[in-house]
């Protein structure tokens, strides 16, 4: 019975880990340019005393569904949203370059070009700054921003950087617990001049509800299987037990 047992316990184990994702991805279903967490699991032996008869779910490193969100125009200057295949390099709080879909870009006091987030959004030579005042920003479709100081004429446009776009192969790229995107072999990737952006635009999260709301009705009946199997273990150990109390 035991191995009814552990194969139960794993099962439900690995669901309650699976609906946490479908959670979170539904949390984040109008979070821009967010990327949903696929969950993954595969049979493992258990091995230990006697034979490997025993098999359990492990749970193994959640991937993600790379695929592009749709695009929502908003006409504002420092909304950005990539076409196709590529990423923002930005900084993190811990000082580290990490990759993004979120171009929802802002100013801070100081100049410095931002997320929505805080984190620092890369040129070619680091952090983006903007003299401030200006009167408006344009970035254009390869990423070079141009800006109007404030009282000089429409004509004159001044460039003040460019942004700093990647595309790495999604298969060297892992999600790091603050929702960037990293290569797991620490490098930084360089810049791909083949990347382009929509001005006036952002990316929409790829998040399908109706299919997360569905696998989520599925997971749970799945969590009550599991728990409904345990269950049954324990009625039949305890009945034979029984039965040998009665030998």
């Amino acid at each position: 019975m035991d191995k009814m047992l552990y194969i139960a316990m794993s099962g439900a184990k690995q669901n309650m880990h699976s609906l946490a994702i479908n959670a979170n991805n539904l949390a984040n279903a109008k979070t821009t340019g967010f990327k949903a967490d696929l969950a993954q699991a595969r049979s493992m032996q258990a091995f230990g005393e006697g034979l490997p008869s025993r098999v359990f779910a492990m749970t193994e490193n959640a991937s993600q569904n790379f695929d592009s969100g749709s695009l929502m125009q908003t006409s504002r200057d420092l909304d950005l949203a990539i076409q196709g295949p590529g990423w923002f390099a930005v900084q993190a709080e811990n000082g580290t370059e990490g990759y993004t879909r979120d171009g929802q870009f802002r100013l801070n006091e100081e100049g410095a070009l931002e997320t929505s987030k805080g984190e620092l959004v890369l040129g070619d030579t680091g952090p983006i700054f903007i003299p401030l005042p200006v009167n408006n920003i344009h970035i254009s479709k390869d990423g070079t921003i141009m800006v109007q100081p404030e009282g000089a004429p429409s004509s004159l446009q001044e460039e003040v950087g460019r942004l700093k776009m990647v595309n790495p192969r999604v298969q060297e790229l892992a999600k790091g617990a603050d929702g960037l995107f990293r290569r797991k072999d620490g490098l930084n990737e360089n810049a791909d001049v083949n990347v382009k952006v929509e001005n006036g635009m952002l990316e929409a999260s790829n998040v399908n509800p109706i299919g997360e709301m569905t696998a989520m009705i599925s997971l749970q009946r799945q969590f009550e299987m599991q728990l409904k199997l345990m269950k049954t273990a324990e009625e039949v150990d305890a009945s034979s037990a029984s039965l040998l109390r009665a030998f």
